[in-house]
């Protein structure tokens, strides 16, 4: 048994085919095929069932590939650990964020890494927060850009900064006339919303049940441009972090007195082996 067969089985478990794992392994399906039977016959048990039409993972061989993920991931580390020591600012580094950040904050700030550590890879995760920290406690990523609080004993976050809600009203919008409003102004108000799983919907909800506002049912956005397409449309309002606001779009930004903000921390592990890298990238950010 070795490091490449448990990638093999990994492979196919994630595919759920043989012939697609042999061409993300980049090896022939027969080669495939016969390490993984090789591999089975020399644990004494069937990882997979297969036959031409049906393919199933054994209820032992669920936990062969979850051991395997890990040992693999362990051996990567030791990997990534070896560079570190010879080098902490070069190498291969992970960084998540979640859509509704992703794409306003990562331009810059990529840049500025890049800049700053020019023989650093740099490689981009977006996905929605639970996600991300799955990703981040297994290893997958080295750090990512959460909403704060997040309390939890593996990973460990440091504010960058915080930003406001404002309220985004087409520009004929009874509400668009006002340079501000206040919250109690949002009572009775229908708000799209973002659909589960983004922490924004979230937060945009707890702001609703605390002004009477409601939920917009009849339309949920994948995606904050989305949202901001609708908005520019006439279709109607929601609520806007402070780093998308654009000009010059067909909408209305509304300030909020009091506003209800979000903070942002930058999440990594406490164990991690690119501490020190991580603890210079975090500098780029105050």
């Amino acid at each position: 048994m070795n490091i490449r067969d448990l990638k093999y089985i990994v492979a196919v478990a994630k595919e759920k085919n043989f012939a697609q794992a042999s061409k993300k392994m980049y090896v022939s399906q027969p080669a495939l095929s016969m390490q993984i039977k090789k591999l089975e016959q020399s644990l004494g048990v069937n990882i997979f069932e297969r036959d031409k039409k049906n393919f199933l993972i054994t209820p032992i061989g669920e936990e062969i590939i979850n051991r395997a993920k890990i040992i693999i991931n362990e051996s990567e580390q030791i990997k990534q650990l070896a560079k570190a020591n010879n080098d902490p600012f070069s190498g291969s580094f992970y960084i998540g964020a979640f859509p509704t950040l992703a794409s306003y904050f990562f331009p810059g700030f990529i840049k500025k890494i890049n800049k700053k550590f020019p023989k650093l890879k740099i490689y981009l995760v977006e996905a929605k927060s639970l996600e991300l920290i799955e990703k981040l406690k297994s290893g997958k990523i080295d750090c990512a850009l959460l909403a704060m609080p997040i309390n939890d004993e593996v990973i460990f976050g440091k504010k960058i900064f915080s930003e406001n809600f404002m309220l985004a009203t087409p520009k004929n919008h009874p509400l668009a006339k006002q340079n501000k409003i206040q919250l109690k102004d949002l009572k009775n108000q229908q708000l799209m919303l973002l659909e589960d799983g983004h922490c924004l919907r979230d937060q945009a909800l707890e702001i609703c049940s605390m002004v009477n506002a409601y939920e917009n049912t009849d339309f949920q956005a994948t995606s904050l441009e989305t949202l901001r397409q609708m908005v520019a449309s006439g279709t109607g309002i929601t609520l806007i972090p402070q780093i998308a606001v654009q000009k010059n779009d067909k909408i209305s930004y509304l300030n909020i007195v009091n506003a209800p903000s979000r903070e942002i921390g930058l999440f990594y592990r406490k164990t991690s082996i690119k501490n020190l890298l991580i603890q210079e990238i975090y500098k780029l950010t105050i």
